[in-house]
């Protein structure tokens, strides 16, 4: 990747003098290309070696010291004058989407992806409606500005299609998964790259969840992750929540790491930071790592008929 001259032009009108740059880990080797681009456009460069798991997670020690953060690979979820978001987008064939065509039931589909494909979506739909479907894609708002994108975090762009099937185009389980969990509808997940679509089974995923909930049942005490991290700070829900119980105690941590849970001791977690750290890397920790809503099953506060995937609106 090279640093495109417009994204040069950007940071000079920002007056910006000293940058820095951040990327999630997939474009970590990017940086030391884009570093050198700028330096020879007279720009001062520092990178962010730090751990990056979104736009939610901005380095703001290193925002301290420069003229401005260029954030790479996400969309915005704080607006900020001293943070410039720059896409990374990714490329693939729209007809990929027609290996989807068998598995649908319907003449009328949600379509959603994640921020690297947005741009392509028009170029689905067009695709989609040639093969005489009729797709519903959602204007984009709040943490996902971009039409038809999901977060990790975020489902709504599926949930406002309305639609009782959807499609997911784009790599790994886990964001077609909270699609199907958030909305109930038919989700199919389509991988542009290899060519795969598959129907999304989210009963697995609900018996494991079950299982966890029922050994936090009887953990003498729990700790409820809080994060200091500018997009993952629920501290008004974490405080509602140690209020549930009196096994519980909130615990802040801005990184979270198996060795850090498993020297604090706890039987059990909830997380209320990214609410990935649940779902994604169960298998990493320690012990059980609930959702909020997973802990308020276990206080009797709701019930797992009405199970909630955990998303941060």
């Amino acid at each position: 990747m090279t640093v495109s001259s417009d994204l040069i032009r950007e940071i000079s009108s920002k007056g910006a003098t000293r940058v820095a740059l951040q990327a999630p880990e997939g474009l970590k080797r990017q940086l030391p290309g884009i570093a050198a681009d700028l330096r020879d456009a007279g720009i001062t460069v520092f990178i962010s070696g730090d751990p990056c798991y979104g736009a939610c997670d901005l380095d703001t020690e290193l925002l301290k010291n420069v003229d401005l953060l260029v954030h790479l690979g996400h969309a915005p979820v704080d607006a900020t004058d001293h943070v410039l978001y720059h896409l990374f987008e990714m490329d693939f064939d729209p007809k990929a989407a027609l290996t989807a065509l068998p598995l649908f039931t319907t003449k009328t589909i949600g379509l959603v992806t994640t921020v690297q494909h947005v741009h392509l979506i028009p170029g689905v739909v067009r695709v989609l409606e040639n093969a005489g479907i009729s797709v519903l894609v959602s204007k984009g708002s709040g943490r996902t500005p971009y039409d038809g994108q999901v977060l990790g975090c975020s489902f709504e762009a599926a949930r406002k299609t309305g639609a009782r099937e959807i499609l997911f185009l784009g790599t790994g389980q886990f964001h077609p998964l909270g699609v199907q969990l958030a909305t109930k509808a038919r989700v199919i997940a389509c991988d542009p790259y290899t060519g795969a679509s598959v129907l999304v089974d989210g009963e697995r995923l609900l018996r494991r969840r079950f299982a966890l909930i029922q050994r936090a049942r009887t953990a003498a005490q729990i700790g409820i992750i809080l994060s200091p991290k500018s997009g993952q700070c629920r501290r008004e829900l974490a405080g509602r929540l140690a209020m549930l119980s009196d096994r519980a105690v909130i615990v802040q941590m801005r990184e979270v790491s198996p060795d850090q849970l498993l020297n604090l001791g706890f039987p059990c977690y909830v997380n209320t930071a990214c609410p990935r750290l649940a779902y994604d890397d169960q298998v990493r920790w320690p012990a059980p790592m609930l959702t909020p809503q997973e802990f308020e099953i276990v206080c009797g506060v709701k019930d797992f008929e009405a199970y909630e995937v955990d998303e941060i609106i």
